[in-house]
């Protein structure tokens, strides 16, 4: 067992067992909040007080493990080091192990960080503060002292928990909805004037920002030392990685390493306006009525912004039977070429970390097969059919657009963006040129709305679309698959027989959200009249994915790799979006649309 000079004990990598993980009854709302308990094995160390583990689960599918104080620990009558935690549901990461069962293992990295410093004045009580989830901590913290030595003050915003095992001399609770004890928030209990009368000699707290701002504030007035658990996002808990840094009149320390627990008095505190130059969304009181999540592509109304995306969806039939296709906005059909296409030999789909791989190479029916046969059911169903026009020369583009222009498919997407077709050796969406002739010649073949779908991989992405606006495009759909390289390790040669394959998938999302996002401001450089419309692609997984694409200007999303991994996905996303808006008062896409664009 290793501990520092302080006796506080250095961080281990172990396994644990899940004893029990259930919901704490009181926590409100129900099913938010659960208490975990984890057995580590007989020469474990304890932790201190204050301190908190970096947990994971063994069988995960998240990266990062996440830093949960210590609620309680103590030896079992074997010998067994337990340790439970409090953990309030936010996340992937908190579903994860809220969802643990008796028998699990859990990896865990601790118990890392500082301690809280015992009360100097074992004659003077000590006053401590927990608010929501912060108070699994100090309460823990609160155990180690004598009975009575202390007074205790807990805020919720409805109910309470965590407040079994406390023997504190006065224990005040305050919900801001006046559930439990005092209506209010904590300034309703605690003031100034109370710390004056309490003549405490410490204080001790973990909570909300706004909270242990209001403390350092009113311990400063009142004279009394206070000591404040910080919490920030963490990748490893043990001081290198530096992502979690504090800002302190000492300059920026590391809530893993200094803290959590710090010094109050030197946080620094400030209310965050604005972040890379986006001012901060006003509260919005929630909608009484359902939002509006129509939107607009080329005067065609879609019922709502999520579509399939070509190539993932086949041409919506295929999932009639799996969940009700008549809820989506649209759906863009396989990718159609002229004649018929079988596609590339060899492996076409390979998993990895977070993504999936294709080489399919355009297999379809062809255009004339879609006509006669795929497209009449296509047209049964509610959402609006897409048709995926793609080609390998400039000719069978055209004639496409020929063909399809004859039909009742309202709008057309122009696939321009597959690395197979001959433009100079590059596909068509690789350059200004190239993009603005074949655009052209297809605008000139039909009237239909025409959105035009571009790789990521052009070097001069944003002038590429702008040339496909000038050139007649109506719509610009982005990001078609990125390209990667896969090595099958024990045969030693490429996974694909074309060397390359598409990339997708939740971990190609952040850069898919940064495209979107340049594009957006690049097409906002136009004249409003010749401003159009982007369709958000690229490892759309869930309502906050898409939200972000929104937020960052999107105005509509379709979703592809998701649809393989789970189904249900674009139901899940269509209900997201609406109780999200619901809930933040947004009545329509158009009011999300954007908002992080200067």
């Amino acid at each position: 067992m290793f501990k520092d000079c302080q006796g506080i004990p250095y961080p281990v990598y172990a396994e644990g067992c899940v004893s029990t993980c259930k919901v704490v009854k009181d926590a409100v709302p129900a099913n938010s909040v659960y208490e975990l308990v984890v057995l580590l094995g007989t020469d474990a160390q304890e932790p201190a007080a204050g301190q908190f583990y970096m947990l994971h689960a063994v069988r995960s599918n998240v990266l990062l493990g996440r830093p949960i104080s210590v609620y309680k620990a103590e030896k079992n009558s074997d010998g067994k080091v337990e340790i439970t935690f409090l953990i309030l549901l936010k996340g992937r990461g908190t579903e994860e192990l809220c969802s643990l069962r008796e028998g699990d293992k859990i990896n865990l990295l601790g118990p890392c960080g500082n301690r809280f410093p015992y009360p100097e004045k074992s004659d003077k009580k000590v006053c401590i503060v927990g608010g929501g989830i912060g108070v699994a901590p100090v309460a823990g913290f609160a155990s180690t002292l004598p009975e009575k030595s202390y007074d205790f003050f807990a805020s919720f915003k409805s109910g309470s928990y965590g407040l079994e095992n406390l023997h504190a001399n006065k224990l005040t609770i305050t919900t801001d909805d006046g559930s439990v004890g005092v209506h209010g928030m904590l300034p309703a209990a605690l003031t100034v004037q109370v710390l004056k009368e309490g003549n405490y000699s410490a204080l001790y707290a973990c909570g909300p920002i706004p909270m242990l701002a209001y403390l350092q504030k009113i311990c400063a007035e009142a004279g009394v030392k206070c000591w404040l658990s910080m919490e920030s996002r963490m990748a490893c808990g043990v001081g290198v990685c530096l992502g979690c840094v504090i800002d302190t009149t000492q300059g920026k320390l590391r809530c893993c390493k200094e803290g959590p627990v710090f010094d109050g008095s030197i946080l620094k505190f400030e209310k965050i306006d604005e972040v890379a130059g986006i001012k901060v969304q006003p509260r919005r009181e929630p909608l009484s009525d359902k939002p509006d999540l129509s939107v607009e592509i080329a005067s065609v109304k879609f019922q709502n912004p999520v579509i399939g995306s070509s190539g993932t969806f086949g041409f919506g039939t295929e999932y009639k039977t799996v969940f009700d296709v008549n809820r989506l906005g649209g759906i863009s059909s396989k990718g159609l070429t002229l004649e018929a296409r079988q596609g590339n030999d060899g492996i076409r789909l390979h998993e990895f970390t977070g993504g999936l791989m294709n080489s399919i190479g355009l297999q379809n029916p062809g255009i004339k097969h879609f006509i006669d046969n795929e497209l009449p059911e296509m047209m049964k169903l509610k959402p609006v059919a897409i048709a995926n026009l793609s080609g390998s020369t400039m000719e069978t583009y055209v004639e496409g657009a020929k063909l399809l222009e004859k039909t009742d498919v309202p709008v057309i997407e122009l696939n321009i963006s597959c690395p197979n077709v001959k433009a100079g050796g590059a596909a068509w969406g690789m350059s200004c040129t190239a993009a603005s002739q074949v655009v052209k010649a297809v605008r000139a073949e039909t009237k239909k709305p025409l959105i035009v779908k571009l790789t990521p991989q052009s070097t001069e992405l944003n002038q590429v679309a702008l040339a496909c606006i000038e050139a007649g495009a109506d719509g610009i759909s982005l990001c078609n698959s990125f390209q990667g390289i896969a090595v099958d390790i024990e045969r030693g040669v490429p996974v694909f027989n074309n060397l390359k394959a598409g990339v997708g998938g939740p971990a190609v999302k952040p850069i898919a959200v940064r495209l979107i996002y340049e594009l957006v401001e690049a097409i906002n450089t136009l004249p409003v009249e010749k401003r159009v419309p982007v369709i958000a692609i690229g490892g759309i997984a869930t309502w906050q994915d898409a939200v972000e694409f929104i937020m960052a200007g999107a105005s509509a999303l379709q979703v592809g790799t998701m649809t393989f991994a789970n189904p249900k996905a674009m139901i899940e996303i269509i209900d997201g979006l609406e109780a999200f808006m619901k809930r933040k008062g947004y009545k329509s896409i158009d009011e999300m649309k954007g908002l992080i664009q200067k």
